[in-house]
């Protein structure tokens, strides 16, 4: 509609029609006239974008693992890795030799999914090639045809966001509403944003300048980088697969995704979706390439002089490993690390009205999140009130696999999945143990034997009451389904507790009084804060996402996140070419004639543009034209 008043306030249409008259009957004749040019010359214009803008349908089959009465699979007593390879059951018909291979299983139920082979650095080497080739033609593509790839995508994603949810659960045991919020929500919003802002955020860009420089015009103009990577992690397989993904491409690079060894079923199968659709809008699938090994392997992508950018979710160890490798040909690296996340609760807080809010931000994908709740810390008249909603809720909580066949007895409705793996199981209750013969009330904090899945891997929802600053639990990243529980009697203590951790991802702030929150919000050392609310900065793709000291650095997420991966190079050149150019005065061409008179004309030209005072500029421009005059 904007561009169909433009249209018709057009003056050269309108001089075109109203030349003839200035009566005011043939002026009244001609805005209808007007009117229906515009209206027309609108037509033909919306129909343009729209067939060139249009969603693009693409297939791709689905696999058999993701439906739910799938039971065709040997099922892994103690699945992890490579542990079941010498099951000639799991290796392919004629595996390679001298190649090493990656089991894929569902944590849930033990289910095999699948054997890979793993990527050695000669492999990694290639698909960095391919990529780079592939990108010289993507990036001459227009923001129009990247538009069209994302909005294919996002169309695809919706029409199938049930299966594609499905195959999260499969890889990874969550439940179908945790990939509802965490997997398919978050990458629509992502889309969305992309779709419609991305290209202000990349466009050419106008820049201020100075009164010493009014006769030349300044520009940023972002370029793609070439082939960028992102190194994610395996808690939200279609999400950190796709959100690094889409942003590069639309900022007209190619993108090598390594995925973790824990979710390459899941990864390839979401990442191939995007290559189909790729194809089918008329490009190169080979600007995504896929890579997955072993950590001995990893330096080949990280120490790469072919990769321009790195992106990194996961934990501080890993993070440090691959900050350390980029530095051989100085690439940066955005790094999005562990998190502690606390939440403060103001006194008078209306804890029922945000129970429910304060227990998906702790038990949302079993605490498998980078900005999951891990610490709450609520005031002491209101810790008990806290602790008991918290106890009846755990003691409530089902836990299982969404994606295991129908049993007697058994509930398919779960609030809970199941961990990824059991490895950090022992750590865990020790640290629960510690807190527990400090002082702490522990409901639940340990390994829950499932009656029905016996080799899934599952943790008892926990709650831990009365936590203080001196136990270790209340500084070591959980990453589990474990409410954290800590008193307070001052606003200030409040603070220091949320403050006083190595880690500062997100936080939240709920209280009655909104400007009490934002005030405390303010003081909190972190990325990003919800105040009465939680992960919400994440759900609006135009802030940028990540976090302070030990969680990270760097940004990705709106403007600044796809700045991120262009290099922003700054042009100038004249506004006026035909008129005024630059031009170096006499008195300080070379060979110098005198150093008094060239150090009193710049000297002079300082003062005259800025000086704190008229008086002064004026005194400086004498000088400047007095030095001048010195040849």
């Amino acid at each position: 509609m904007d561009a169909l008043i433009a249209l018709m306030n057009h003056p050269y249409l309108t001089m075109k029609l109203g030349t003839n008259t200035d009566s005011k009957r043939n002026i009244d004749a001609v805005y209808p006239i007007s009117l229906f040019f515009a209206f027309g010359i609108y037509l033909v214009f919306e129909r343009y974008q729209k067939r060139h803008n249009s969603a693009v349908p693409f297939e791709w089959k689905f696999p058999d693992p993701a439906e739910p009465t799938w039971d065709e699979s040997i099922i892994l007593e103690q699945p992890h890795l490579e542990s079941h390879l010498s099951n000639p059951d799991l290796l392919p018909h004629m595996p390679i030799p001298g190649r090493r291979y990656l089991t894929s299983f569902d944590p849930s139920t033990g289910r095999h999914l699948g054997t890979y082979i793993a990527d050695n650095e000669e492999e990694i080497e290639r698909k960095i090639a391919r990529a780079g080739k592939a990108q010289q033609t993507w990036k001459n593509t227009t923001f129009q045809q990247r538009r069209r790839v994302m909005r294919s995508l996002l169309k695809w994603l919706v029409d199938n966001q049930e299966v594609c949810a499905r195959v999260a659960c499969r890889d990874t045991g969550k439940t179908l509403i945790d990939a509802a919020l965490g997997e398919i929500l978050t990458t629509c919003s992502k889309l969305e944003w992309i779709i419609k802002h991305g290209e202000d955020a990349l466009r050419p860009e106008t820049r201020r300048s100075n009164f010493m420089m009014f006769y030349k015009k300044s520009q940023v103009i972002y370029e793609p980088l070439g082939v960028v990577s992102a190194i994610v992690s395996w808690n939200y397989p279609l999400h950190n697969a796709w959100s690094p993904i889409v942003a590069g491409l639309f900022a007209g690079n190619s993108v090598v995704l390594k995925c973790s060894e824990h979710v390459i079923w899941s990864t390839s199968w979401f990442v191939s979706a995007i290559s189909n659709c790729l194809r089918a809008c008329g490009h190169d699938p080979e600007i995504v390439q896929v890579v997955c090994c072993y950590p001995e392997q990893a330096e080949a992508l990280t120490a790469s002089p072919d990769i321009k950018h790195i992106t990194f979710i996961g934990s501080e160890t890993v993070g440090r490993k691959v900050a350390m490798a980029a530095t051989k040909h100085l690439t940066p690296v955005t790094l999005e690390l562990g998190g502690k996340d606390p939440s403060i609760i103001l006194p008078n807080t209306d804890l029922k009205k945000w129970a429910p809010l304060l227990l998906r931000g702790v038990y949302q994908n079993m605490g498998q999140n980078c900005i999951g709740i891990e610490r709450i810390i609520v005031h002491s008249e209101q810790y008990d009130d806290l602790f008991e909603i918290f106890e009846q809720v755990v003691d409530k909580m089902r836990v299982g696999s969404v994606m295991a066949p129908a049993q007697a007895g058994y509930l398919a409705t779960v609030e809970g999945g199941s961990m990824i793996s059991g490895d950090r199981f022992r750590g865990l209750e020790r640290l629960i143990k510690d807190a527990n013969e400090g002082g702490a009330i522990v409901v639940g904090g340990e390994e829950y034997k499932h009656v029905y899945h016996e080799h899934g891997y599952y943790f008892k929802p926990t709650v831990v009451g009365l936590v203080n600053d001196s136990m270790d639990i209340a500084h070591q990243e959980l990453f589990a389904p474990v409410a954290l529980i800590m008193p307070y009697e001052t606003i200030k203590e409040a603070v220091e507790i949320a403050n006083g951790t190595r880690y500062g991802l997100g936080a939240s702030v709920f209280g009655p009084d909104q400007e009490d929150c934002i005030k405390v919000a303010k003081q909190l050392e972190c990325g990003m804060v919800s105040v009465n609310d939680f992960g919400v900065f994440y759900i609006n793709q135009d802030l940028p996402f990540g976090g302070t000291k030990a969680s990270g650095y760097g940004r990705f997420g709106g403007p600044e996140g796809l700045r991120s991966l262009t290099n922003p190079k700054a042009i100038i050149y004249d506004r006026w070419p035909s008129f005024i150019q630059t031009s170096i005065p006499k008195v300080l061409d070379y060979p110098l004639r005198s150093l008094h008179w060239s150090w009193q004309f710049s000297s002079g030209l300082v003062r005259f543009l800025y000086g704190d005072n008229w008086r002064a500029s004026i005194r400086g421009l004498i000088t400047v034209i007095g030095a001048s005059g010195k040849q």
